[in-house]
């Protein structure tokens, strides 16, 4: 009989990471404590050592996940600000589940912090009102974002295999972000 491998230490980490695939394949609304603790091969209060406020600070916590995003300022404010909407959708469309927590819970923690390095490097970039255009650029990422994941299938019981992919929404992306940043530089 073979020796009985010790079970995986809970973490924090690896608690998002269970909580983002039922989110991503099942979608929110099949997200519970108890779904999460038998994803996990734990019991549900276990999750509460690691997220002391439980659902809710599991939600802010999936929220945050998803809309943290570091990019190193290019040469430009403008290569920043490409560098920083293309980061930040690739992470909002690969976790759809948690799409409507990015665009509902308002800016906690390390997004703070990440909004505020944003407005720094577009600002030492040359960039006036730097503020102003990271909530532009953060608009037009999450409502583009919000559109792909709507066409492609992903919330629709009926749809067995959504699109994640879709080059006519990376040319629409592309052709939207290079309209905005010509209108910010005036």
């Amino acid at each position: 009989m073979p020796a009985k491998r010790p079970p995986i230490p809970l973490s924090r980490e690896r608690i998002l990471e269970a909580a983002l695939h039922i989110a991503d394949s099942q979608g929110l609304r099949r997200l519970t404590m108890r779904r999460l603790g038998d994803a996990l091969q734990v019991e549900a209060m276990a999750i509460y050592h690691h997220l002391p406020r439980g659902k809710e600070a599991l939600m802010d916590a999936l929220a945050e996940h998803v809309t943290t995003v570091h990019v190193e300022p290019g040469p430009t404010w403008q290569e920043t600000a490409r560098a920083w909407c293309r980061a930040e959708r690739e992470l909002l469309r690969e976790h759809p589940g948690v799409l409507a927590l990015a665009l509902t819970k308002p800016p906690k923690g390390a997004t703070l912090i990440a909004i505020r390095e944003q407005v720094e490097q577009l600002a030492e970039g040359g960039l006036d009102d730097a503020a102003d255009a990271v909530r532009t650029l953060r608009a037009f990422v999450y409502g583009s974002v919000a559109v792909e994941v709507q066409r492609s299938g992903w919330a629709d019981p009926e749809v067995d295999e959504w699109v994640r992919r879709d080059e006519r929404a990376d040319a629409d992306f592309e052709r939207g972000l290079d309209a905005l940043l010509k209108g910010l530089q005036t």
